[in-house]
């Protein structure tokens, strides 16, 4: 295992498969690339994203790869976080057990673009929002995603995009990650404030915002919980397929649990 700091040998390995590794690709950029850490073993590589309040540790392998990834996961337990969030492969979170407690956070669809032509079906709509309506914007997560992960930073990129209804914002579409020169971005905080919702608002941001993305990136893909089946739906409706499943967990080490007891 070593700590990797060269993004030529990390975007030729991650681009093997850009659609499984697009959140590590988008990573790579200079927007996220101060607040990554990587390590490295032949060809399997674990990304830990630290520009979060909690650290996020992200290894992804095809099913034949697991094994593989699964021994340079149990290499890395011993220098990750304390207290941290994964995204895994299935059938890895056993390369970490023995070092962490964990709790399921749920099964998750990765789906990409791969039929744009249904995008033709959805009329577009929603404005290109920017830095001025972010307090906006905060309110309207807190009416129609309370919880979500929204990092305000992401506003930059200008690849937000919302709908305005008696000059509220009512649906929005936008990135957690957005990287031309990778050539991927990942939908995220797409939501509806309730009143609105079943109007076909958040079909129309998000294909508004996917004709935006499919003129600078080659790969567009997102996440989603796999029981969120209205979700799935309307990603399906505007071209979205899903390509491979992970599970998301919440990890304490077991070291700093029995330290603490003790």
């Amino acid at each position: 295992m070593r700590a990797e700091h060269d993004r030529a040998v990390l975007a030729g390995l991650l681009g093997r498969d850009p659609v499984l590794h697009a959140y590590q690709l988008g990573d790579l950029d200079d927007f996220f690339w101060p607040f990554t850490s990587w390590f490295r073993a032949g060809d399997e590589v674990v990304l830990l994203y630290h520009g979060v309040q909690l650290p996020t540790v992200l290894a992804f392998a095809a099913p034949g790869r697991v094994a593989a990834l699964a021994a340079l996961l149990r290499r890395v337990a011993p220098v990750l976080p304390a207290r941290l969030y994964a995204h895994l492969s299935p059938g890895l979170i056993g390369a970490l057990a023995g070092s962490f407690g964990h709790v399921p956070g749920g099964r998750h669809h990765r789906m990409a673009l791969t039929d744009p032509g249904r995008l033709a079906g959805v009329p577009p709509a929603g404005e290109v929002l920017g830095a001025a309506d972010l307090p906006e914007l905060l309110r309207f997560y807190e009416r129609a995603y309370p919880g979500n992960w929204f990092d305000a930073r992401m506003v930059e990129t200008g690849q937000y995009v919302g709908v305005r209804d008696g000059g509220e914002l009512v649906a929005v579409a936008g990135v957690h990650v957005f990287s031309p020169a990778y050539g991927v971005a990942a939908l995220g905080n797409v939501a509806t404030v309730p009143r609105c919702r079943g109007r076909g608002l958040g079909a129309a941001v998000v294909a508004a915002l996917c004709g935006r993305l499919r003129e600078r990136v080659g790969h567009v893909v997102l996440n989603v919980k796999a029981d969120n089946t209205a979700a799935v739906r309307l990603y399906e409706r505007v071209g979205f397929t899903r390509v491979a499943d992970y599970d998301e967990f919440s990890l304490v080490s077991r070291v700093g649990s029995a330290a603490a007891a003790g």
